[in-house]
């Protein structure tokens, strides 16, 4: 372990410097409390042995300080990291100092002048304290990153490994202070495959699922770093695109809508045969829309259907003229 001494005195510094060394530990000094909190910040020790009585910032107040670093201002771990275990070295004898100190946050006491068979079994304990302290941080550490790792798959679609509907649920929601505070603008592109059911028929399921990944693939690789893909459902993803007015998401998702259709994905399911393609419809928020913003997403939808109605493989805005290929 590496243990801080913080004493003022040189000579009983030198003898439980040595006591220290002397049981294999790694030994820092300091000669006065000032010093020794900054050696306390610097090299994080796991024990620290005190005297009571020293210059500049007495043992007491060093303790409270360690267990304030310790603790944070909420009472949680902060940013100290782990536990250090805290040892007073006094020759006061009444029983309220040992009080007081408990209070502050001490874990031990050693009467001077210091006895080597007492140090060591203070510091058999401290390692005890600290190796368990250790343990549970990592452990806390494990079940926070287990958590965090559910959390986030718990808003993946498992097949396409974009965002899922309990994601887009959240972002919406998310929206509203983003558009009333800061009066940012969205736009909502709805994409669905073109004759998928026929798709599935002809080819299977399996590969139909193959098809939905690459597909989402290559949306996902045409996409700006702000915008968001997500599984809306079946056949259909939606797509969340901010600072985008509609005309400009239309230029972006005809980019999208030729990058599905250069994978030339075969689709004999359908009449004439040829490849996979992508229907877009794209609609953008108006002063009217307010959460849970199913006007907005319903003008995507109707213009997703009208893109279908015009014949497929083509991007229809809720106020604009469609592109289609080409």
């Amino acid at each position: 372990m590496k243990v801080l001494i913080a004493e003022d005195d040189a000579v009983s510094m030198l003898i439980l410097r040595r006591s220290v060394q002397s049981l294999g530990h790694d030994c820092v000094v300091a000669r006065d409390g000032l010093a020794a909190w900054e050696a306390f910040l610097r090299e994080r020790p796991d024990v620290v042995i005190s005297d009571w009585l020293m210059p500049g910032m007495e043992g007491i107040e060093f303790c409270r300080r360690i267990r304030e670093r310790e603790a944070g201002a909420s009472g949680e771990p902060g940013e100290g990291g782990g536990y250090t275990y805290f040892i007073f070295m006094t020759s006061l004898g009444d029983k309220q100092h040992f009080l007081t100190g408990m209070q502050a946050g001490a874990d031990d006491y050693l009467i001077k002048p210091v006895d080597l068979d007492e140090l060591c079994a203070r510091l058999i304990a401290a390692s005890r304290v600290t190796t368990l302290h250790r343990r549970l941080l990592e452990q806390n550490a494990e079940l926070e990153r287990l958590g965090r790792q559910s959390h986030e798959a718990a808003r993946v679609d498992p097949l396409t490994q974009v965002a899922n509907r309990l994601r887009l649920r959240e972002d919406l929601e998310a929206l509203r202070a983003r558009v009333e505070r800061y009066g940012h603008r969205y736009a909502a592109a709805l994409c669905d495959i073109d004759h998928f059911k026929p798709y599935n028929d002809h080819y299977g399921h399996l590969a139909g699922d193959e098809t939905l990944l690459g597909v989402a693939r290559a949306i996902a690789a045409e996409l700006r770093a702000g915008d968001v893909l997500y599984r809306y459902g079946g056949e259909e993803f939606l797509i969340i695109l901010p600072e985008q007015s509609e005309a400009g998401a239309i230029t972006a998702m005809t980019r999208i809508r030729a990058a599905v259709e250069r994978l030339a994905l075969p689709h004999a399911g359908k009449d004439p045969p040829g490849v996979v393609t992508l229907s877009v419809g794209v609609a953008g928020m108006v002063p009217g829309d307010v959460p849970p913003w199913d006007g907005w997403i319903r003008r995507a939808d109707q213009a997703l259907y009208r893109a279908k109605e015009l014949g497929r493989n083509r991007v229809c805005g809720a106020s604009a003229e469609p592109r289609a290929l080409g």
